[in-house]
């Protein structure tokens, strides 16, 4: 008995994982981020098109993690006219504009709730909603990033665009793990601070000052409102989906990323602030 006793003393213990304050496993957050990063900004320096098939990949993922995750509640997402429709929701937008993008967008409903039929009644009302829900969340608001890069500088103001929202969460993160101590939506999500938000407000504001004057010739104070309504816009998105999460009983939507969590994990602030920017550029830079 003795000796069993210290053998079990003598098994290594293992390592724990590197996680920050924050909860994330952090050089792999960065080392993705910064491969993603990577990825992005060659498919805008090859060509627009290449860029909007890096967004129609990320949406297809999207789709399917969101599918699995329905699944812990027993909702069936009807994925082909989800994924379909999302596709040509995004290929409308890039090519013909805001009208194609919002027909697409009814066509696309209207599909998922005949193709539901096929299944019964039983749950018809649940599934056919989650599938409307989810076309809406993931591929029409990433049709208006699509939307953005069909403009002229569309690849300055995709840049601008992920820029603003890389300093939110940056700035954010950094603000939270040194000064964090008031929580800012603690049931929803318990890691958030207020001073998180400071932090996010005071990188994206600077950076988008900065970068609308340098980037697209726009003025100071346009590119400080569009980055603090980026933070606001972000950090509406990050808490809908930490709700949507923890409905559903899930951590992460997928575990495709490092560090991350899923695509989807990682949409969730772009998703509703493509729109605020799209609309806050039109507005800004129009002619």
């Amino acid at each position: 008995m003795v000796t069993n006793a210290v053998k079990r003393r003598e098994q290594p213990v293992a390592e724990p994982k590197a996680t920050g304050k924050a909860g994330r496993n952090l050089p792999a957050a960065i080392g993705v981020g910064v491969g993603l990063g990577a990825v992005i900004v060659a498919s805008l320096l090859v060509e627009k098109a290449a860029f909007i098939g890096v967004i129609a990949l990320a949406v297809l993922f999207a789709l399917r993690e969101l599918s699995n995750a329905l699944k812990e509640r027993g909702i069936v997402l009807p994925l082909v006219p989800v994924c379909v429709g999302g596709l040509g929701i995004l290929a409308a937008a890039y090519f013909s504009g805001e009208g194609a993008l919002a027909s697409v967008l009814a066509l696309t409903a209207v599909a998922i709730l005949v193709w539901r039929l096929a299944d019964g009644a039983e749950g018809y009302l649940r599934d056919a909603t989650a599938g409307i829900l989810a076309v809406v969340y993931v591929p029409f608001l990433a049709g208006f990033a699509a939307l953005l890069t069909a403009e002229d500088q569309g690849a300055q103001r995709v840049l601008l665009f992920l820029i603003l929202v890389v300093c939110n969460d940056t700035g954010g993160y950094a603000a939270g793990v040194l000064i964090g101590r008031h929580p800012l939506a603690p049931k929803i999500s318990p890691k958030k601070s207020w001073e998180g938000l400071f932090g996010s407000v005071v990188a994206a504001a600077a950076a988008g000052a900065v970068g609308m004057n340098l980037m697209l010739h726009g003025q100071y104070w346009q590119g400080a409102v569009t980055g603090v309504a980026v933070v606001a816009s972000a950090t509406l998105g990050d808490l809908c989906e930490s709700m949507i999460k923890r409905d559903l009983g899930i951590k992460d939507m997928g575990h495709l990323l490092p560090g991350h969590g899923g695509i989807m994990d990682r949409l969730d602030s772009l998703l509703p602030t493509a729109p605020v920017v799209y609309l806050l550029l039109s507005v800004f830079l129009r002619k």
